[in-house]
């Protein structure tokens, strides 16, 4: 039986998680690279970022969405007011992010108030996972940049035509769609990838399936593409660059709605609420964040960091998908914006780095850590006064 101060403090949970998520979605800005290729329009680019996000949060969301609610603390359940002030605390300064215009790393915030919440409830720190996290948080930017970096270059080439490009590009996105893992492939086990799905749909052995299946799954997208550049290049690169913002912003949904309702879920064990209505709830406010607050977002990334074309933006989400897919894969928070920011950057260096801003990169990188110790001491603080009154 839930008693009325249960539900008080509940509804101040969801609406707390409600608003996490919405910040959440509206400092999302997976189109970006496609708006400073001039691809599409800033409100057009809101619109599927909202769309495309709440399916990858429905569909993807759930092991990030695990390892928020019980993953970064060991010895102790998340309280409801723990989780009311972790979800105030990192829904407030990524709000500050978006309104100022300074890209703010979501996951670095929310990991930060969860862990400060934690520790003020007498919880041990989970070193492990917090090795995982923090190698992952190291490595985007090089890896993301740097592949970015790479891929920017291949296509310059003069003797690398965009009717080889395209096709190749998009096999390559293929391939990593292939190995993506989704939940509703296999739910008991908490998901499977589509070429696990068609390996063993295939009768074939695990390994032998899997390469199969992912060549499968390559070849098909890279064959579609290699017949429409064929009869129009300029048509392909554009479908090519939707397809692969659509693709970041679901593995946006999916690696970004646990941090919104994440801190959520010990809240609702009373109500035996499906993890599904929590993902839905989480998928709204991203959604409606996106829809409403990512323009400003996504026109600070496309056009103050670095200038792309259409090739450089393709470079740069490449590797955002991959990147946010693995998060997604291994159930680590993952900042989505710190992942963009690294592969615009790096395709932008591509060129000599001429239109790439060094102090907004600079003071974008000095959010990043100030909000992961900011947001740890104030949820820390907050959490350890209310239990002094």
């Amino acid at each position: 039986m839930v008693g009325v101060e249960q539900i008080a403090v509940l509804s101040v949970g969801a609406a707390a998680s409600f608003f996490m998520a919405w910040t959440v979605g509206a400092g999302w800005t997976p189109y970006a690279p496609s708006v400073g290729a001039r691809t599409m329009t800033i409100m057009r680019a809101a619109f599927f970022t909202g769309l495309f996000g709440i399916a990858g949060a429905v569909l993807q969301g759930a092991n990030v969405t695990e390892a928020m609610a019980a993953g970064l603390i060991e010895g102790v359940a998340i309280s409801p007011i723990g989780a009311v002030i972790a979800l105030t605390v990192a829904a407030g300064l990524v709000a500050i992010g978006v309104f100022t215009g300074y890209p703010l790393a979501t996951a670095f915030t929310a990991t930060g108030a969860v862990i400060g919440v934690g520790l003020a409830l007498g919880g041990q720190p989970a070193y492990a996972k917090y090795q995982q996290i923090l190698l992952l948080w190291v490595l985007t930017p090089f890896l993301c940049g740097g592949v970015a970096y790479g891929l920017a270059r291949l296509i310059r080439r003069d003797d690398v035509p965009d009717e080889y490009t395209i096709p190749l590009f998009g096999g390559l996105v293929g391939i990593i769609l292939a190995n993506s893992p989704f939940t509703f492939l296999a739910p008991e086990s908490g998901g499977a990838s589509i070429a696990a799905f068609l390996s063993d749909e295939l009768s074939l052995s695990p390994l032998f399936g899997l390469i199969v299946a992912t060549l499968l799954v390559g070849v098909l997208i890279g064959g579609v593409l290699l017949l429409e550049v064929r009869s129009s290049v300029r048509r392909g690169q554009r479908h090519l660059l939707f397809g692969i913002g659509a693709l970041v912003s679901f593995s946006a949904g999916g690696s970004q709605v646990g941090l919104a309702v994440g801190p959520l879920v010990p809240m609702l064990t009373p109500l035996e609420l499906p993890l599904l209505v929590v993902l839905v709830f989480g998928g709204l406010g991203v959604m409606f964040g996106a829809w409403m607050g990512a323009p400003r977002m996504i026109k600070a990334l496309a056009r103050d960091f670095s200038s792309l074309g259409p090739r450089r933006a393709t470079a740069a989400l490449i590797p955002a998908f991959a990147i946010a897919q693995t998060a997604v894969l291994f159930g680590i928070p993952v900042s989505f914006n710190e992942i963009v920011v690294s592969a615009v950057v790096g395709s932008g260096y591509a060129v000599g780095g001429e239109r790439t801003s060094t102090k907004k990169m600079t003071y974008t990188v000095l959010g990043w850590v100030v909000s992961l110790l900011l947001s740890f001491v104030l949820a820390f603080g907050l959490l350890t006064l209310v239990k002094m009154l």
